[in-house]
């Protein structure tokens, strides 16, 4: 029999994991465009190319999971992570570097999607407070890269550090070898993927989808885009230091850490569509101070708004589904994960496309038309959950119907 709280620290660990992976290209794509002479469209291939993996990563993990269980599929992606990214550090040509992008995101996705299924089996009750929680650790990880690369990199070569960082990943594939996991959930014959997206039909599902791939695609750009950023637009007349432009994700990726961890505890007192709600507010406020900002401060300040504010969308949200689909959470979310990730795709190319043309400046005005879709979609799902309250598992039955 397994032990709750022990599951919840495995999927907490793999979640640490994929925080490293999610802003693993943000934190070296400075390094990655001075050895290889990237150009800014380049880069936003290879922003491309890491939510691409993650997507591979979550068309897979749902229906394993739910008919294997979780054991392997952590382990696998752990050490698949660990490996790509000591090849990423010592490759020498951008085909090699574009593959172990991708090889980072497949992990990356299996471990995302696999973490948040598993945390949502072993809360029953308190899906959002858990899931936030779980948020955490994706911000310890993501902080992982930035942090430890401008600690370090005035006394290291940035391809070492990379390199310890992929070497500490590995670690906590012990810890998923030996506890006990969640059985699989589902029959052999129970299982059909093509059917699983019969879920888009449903509107509550569809718009959660939606909202969710503006969301990726906001933390997509703010991760992978926030150095540059930094570098280009802040410092652009400034003298320009790697740990400045370092610091800025790291104000992201920190306040992001910080409200997930209020929200822990915060879910557990106030109704989850009014703190969703708020923190498009918040993230409003630190694209538009960060727009206006006229000084290096000022734009950290912004940086920490726009963390905190990205903070609530994602463990709100995925609340509402594991509620919804407790049978069959991991072919649920990974169905959304698809969906999100596929607008965290567009968004970070077309973006990528943008900024070569107009400029990196276009960051802030990007986002302020991707939190008014955003804050629309948001309003759709909260009102078809008011109509599935009195009939919560009113959309499970569906799903089952579909595999019959």
């Amino acid at each position: 029999m397994y032990r709750k709280n022990l599951v919840f620290a495995a999927a907490c660990a793999g979640m640490l994991l994929f925080g490293i992976v999610f802003l693993s290209l943000g934190a070296v794509n400075n390094m990655l465009a001075e050895r290889f002479g990237l150009t800014e469209n380049e880069i936003g291939t290879l922003t491309a190319l890491l939510p691409f993996g993650i997507l591979a990563g979550s068309m897979v993990f749902g229906p394993v999971v739910d008919r294997f269980g979780y054991r392997w599929m952590l382990v696998g992606a752990a050490l698949l992570v660990g490996a790509a990214l000591e090849g990423m550090a010592f490759a020498r040509t951008k085909g090699w570097i574009q593959l172990f992008v991708f090889l980072i995101g497949l992990g990356g996705g299996v471990l995302n999607g696999a973490t948040n299924a598993l945390a949502a089996d072993v809360s029953a009750g308190e899906r959002g407070a858990k899931l936030a929680l779980l948020g955490v650790f994706f911000g310890i990880g993501a902080l992982t890269m930035p942090s430890t690369l401008a600690l370090l990199s005035h006394h290291f070569p940035l391809p070492t550090i990379v390199a310890g960082i992929g070497a500490v990943t590995l670690l906590p594939t012990v810890y998923f070898l030996v506890i006990r996991f969640p059985p699989p959930k589902q029959r052999a014959e129970a299982f059909s993927l093509a059917r699983s997206f019969g879920l888009l039909r449903q509107p509550i599902f569809l718009f959660a989808g939606l909202a969710l791939a503006i969301q990726s695609g906001m933390e997509g750009m703010s991760n992978d885009w926030m150095t540059r950023y930094f570098k280009k637009v802040t410092l652009a007349n400034a003298h320009f230091a790697e740990w400045k432009a370092q610091l800025g994700l790291v104000a992201v990726t920190g306040a992001m850490v910080a409200a997930r961890l209020v929200l822990s505890q915060l879910l557990k007192r106030v109704r989850a569509p009014v703190v969703l709600f708020a923190s498009i507010g918040v993230t409003a406020s630190g694209a538009l101070l960060l727009m206006a900002a006229d000084s290096y401060g000022v734009s950290l300040a912004a940086a920490l708004l726009l963390g905190a504010g990205l903070a609530a969308a994602f463990p709100i949200v995925l609340s509402f589904i594991g509620d919804l689909y407790p049978q069959q959470s991991g072919t649920a979310f990974s169905t959304i994960f698809v969906v999100a990730l596929l607008g965290n795709m567009t968004i970070n190319k077309s973006f990528g496309a943008l900024a070569q043309v107009h400029g990196l400046h276009q960051y802030t005005r990007v986002m302020i038309g991707c939190l008014a879709a955003s804050a629309l979609l948001l309003w759709l799902v909260v009102r078809e959950l008011r109509k599935h309250a009195p009939h919560a598992p009113a959309p499970q039955p569906a799903l089952s119907d579909s595999r019959t």
